[in-house]
Parts: structure tokens; sequence; C-alpha cells
């Protein structure tokens, strides 16, 4: 076999605990590790949305959460709101706005992005006000 046709493992394999799009069976995964304020993650945002859309059938997409804290200090929190809109099954639709408003991060803004995506607002605010103090 050609060494550079062998597939490639992950060191951990995709799970039910990743956000994913596409078919389970698809010859390609694309597990991207993104923060929600990186501009090099911005900027691969309309291209992997541009492939999935014409791959849609083909490609299976994943989402990994790697804040940068050090240098991003809104993605963090960022990331807690795509966690928080996806246990409203809204991760998908947060994603997309965090990524197209990527230059406003704030809690207000992440608040007034829960609206857009009809999440349940109080809930929302709960939660990610809960994981924020764990996370201080």
């Amino acid at each position: 076999m050609n060494p550079h046709t062998e597939p490639f493992t992950l060191a951990v394999p995709v799970n039910s605990a990743d956000h994913i799009l596409g078919p389970e069976a698809a010859r390609v995964v694309l597990v991207e590790y993104g923060d929600f304020e990186c501009p090099n993650c911005g900027q691969a945002y309309p291209a992997v949305k541009l492939r999935l859309k014409r791959f849609e059938h083909r490609v299976r997409f994943v989402f990994r959460h790697f804040p940068l804290t050090d240098v991003h200090p809104h993605a963090e929190l960022a990331a807690e709101a795509a966690e928080t809109a996806g246990a409203q099954h809204s991760f998908w639709s947060m994603h997309a706005l965090l990524f197209e408003h990527q230059l406003e991060l704030k809690p207000n803004d992440l608040r007034r992005y829960a609206g857009q995506p009809e999440l349940d607002l109080e809930r929302f605010d709960f939660e990610l006000r809960i994981k924020s103090t764990v996370n201080a």
C-alpha cells in the first residue's frame, strides 16, 4: 500500500461528544480544532462552508473547540456560548454567527446572537453564567 494513501488515525477518534456535520460513511473526515476569535479560523470558515455544501454527501466535518485564551480573550466564552446553544440543538447556528461576527464576541454580543437561533434566552443566560462561574 502506498504510504501516502493510508488512513490517518486521530489520537481522539470522532465520537458522540463531537459536533458533526455530514454522513457517517463519508470517505473524507475533516476535523477542525477551532477558536472563534482566531483570524485564521475566521478566514477558513467560508472555505469550509463552501466545501461542505459542494461535497455534502462525501465529507464529514467535525468541529472541536481549541480556544487560545492567551491571545484571544473572548474565545473561551464564545466556545461556551456555542456549547450552551448546542444544549438547545442550535450549535451550528451559533457556530455560524460567531464566525460571521468574529470581532464582536463580548458577553452582550453573545446574548444578542442567542436570540437569533431562537434559543430559550433565560436558559441560555443561566447556563452560560453557570459555565462562566465554573471556569472562572
